[in-house]
């Protein structure tokens, strides 16, 4: 009876997804909650300076969030995308509490481990289910207002920890968000979000993609369009965890203030997140090869430039041109992969791409110390700028 009743599109489940977008915001804002204080953090409360120490909560958070994106895709179908949602958002219940209260970076580290397994349930089962209710002509706006919600979010968050840093002080106030987010995603998601396998098997009745015989090998590289868009996931996040933890100390080197480094911190997320409910949408009617070539280059050109930058005015401008070059990329990844895999092997082959995309993070981090060690640490801008410019060419020669 279910199956029967069951239909695809974005207007036949507006409310599901609507319900899913804002259960998204609330997982955007998780992150938000670290992206413009934590390096403030460890410098004034734990007296960290070296930007190895500093660097190495995001290196935690990419890999743990990366290793629960593959996780997540491989038992979305037999646990069920609702109770994944619904578990990541129990992890997510000390966060917010330990950030605001652990008296030693330890701590901070450990809250990075479970924001990450947080981020890689909660996030990949709502991407999921929202590609799984539009069906295949709305794949890229759905996963355009996805994105779109969740990094706004995270933008509007960090802006607003950096506002009451500023005029606060960096604990407790700023963390308080959090238990907010946290109590509302997990109420939504349990008495409200319903589970999408119904749209799953009706959409694989139709679908006439061949099975991937080896999810992950294919998935990673060997399929030349789904490995191309794997290496420039794993790129694109390459490049952001270097601005997450580089950013605001390269900022605060050339003596802008917290509220500053808020804006033009806070600028290139809000960018990204607002573009998409453009980008996601010209990802159903453009090339996909020549959208993903085309954001990867911007994002090159902005990350070499911002290494000349000098002032405010300067800094902003490349922030929005970044944002956009990643605005451009990020729905068509997932709306992408989608497109050359089969409806029941879907969800795995997204968390095997999620998994090479938030190892980005983490790489990301690990490439700014080993270039800080060599290089004064601004360089690692124009290095995974370079980089970052490979990837397009990459998805040009390679991508079908």
């Amino acid at each position: 009876m279910a199956k029967q009743q069951t239909k695809l599109g974005l207007k036949e489940n507006w409310r599901q997804f609507a319900l899913l977008l804002i259960v998204n915001a609330f997982v955007g804002g998780m992150v938000g909650l670290e992206r413009t204080i934590l390096p403030k953090l460890a410098e004034e409360e734990y007296r960290i300076f070296s930007p190895s120490i500093i660097l190495s909560f995001i290196i935690v958070f990419g890999f743990t969030k990366a290793i629960t994106n593959y996780f997540t895709g491989k038992f979305a179908n037999s646990i069920g995308r609702k109770n994944l949602l619904i578990i990541g958002w129990l992890v997510a219940i000390p966060i917010p509490f330990i950030l605001m209260d652990a008296n030693h970076w330890n701590w901070v580290i450990f809250a990075n481990v479970l924001l990450g397994i947080n981020q890689g349930l909660t996030w990949s089962s709502t991407v999921v289910m929202k590609i799984d209710l539009v069906g295949k002509q709305q794949r890229g706006l759905a996963m355009g207002l996805n994105e779109s919600f969740g990094y706004f979010s995270i933008a509007l968050v960090a802006f607003s920890t950096g506002w009451i840093a500023s005029e606060y002080g960096i604990r407790p106030f700023p963390f308080y968000q959090g238990i907010a987010f946290v109590v509302l995603g997990l109420l939504l998601s349990i008495f409200f979000i319903k589970d999408t396998m119904h749209h799953v098997n009706i959409e694989e009745q139709s679908s006439s993609i061949k099975l991937l015989k080896n999810i992950f090998k294919e998935t990673s590289w060997t399929n030349n369009n789904l490995g191309s868009i794997s290496q420039a996931g794993f790129v694109n996040n390459l490049n952001d965890g270097m601005i997450w933890g580089v950013l605001p100390i390269i900022l605060t080197s050339r003596a802008f203030s917290i509220k500053e480094v808020a804006i033009i911190v806070a600028i290139y997320p809000a960018v990204w997140g607002i573009g998409q409910l453009v980008t996601g949408k010209l990802s159903d009617l453009y090339d996909k090869k020549i959208m993903l070539s085309l954001g990867m280059l911007l994002q090159a050109i902005s990350l070499i430039a911002m290494f000349f930058a000098t002032t405010m005015t300067w800094f902003i401008a490349l922030a929005v041109l970044l944002g956009v070059g990643t605005a451009i990329v990020y729905p068509t990844f997932l709306s992408a992969i989608s497109d050359y895999t089969n409806p029941s092997q879907r969800a795995q082959s997204i968390g095997v791409f999620r998994f090479w995309r938030d190892s980005g993070y983490a790489f990301g981090a690990i490439c700014t110390i080993l270039i800080s060690n060599f290089f004064d640490i601004e360089f690692s801008l124009v290095i995974i700028g370079i980089l970052t410019l490979i990837s397009a060419i990459i998805i040009k020669i390679r991508m079908d």
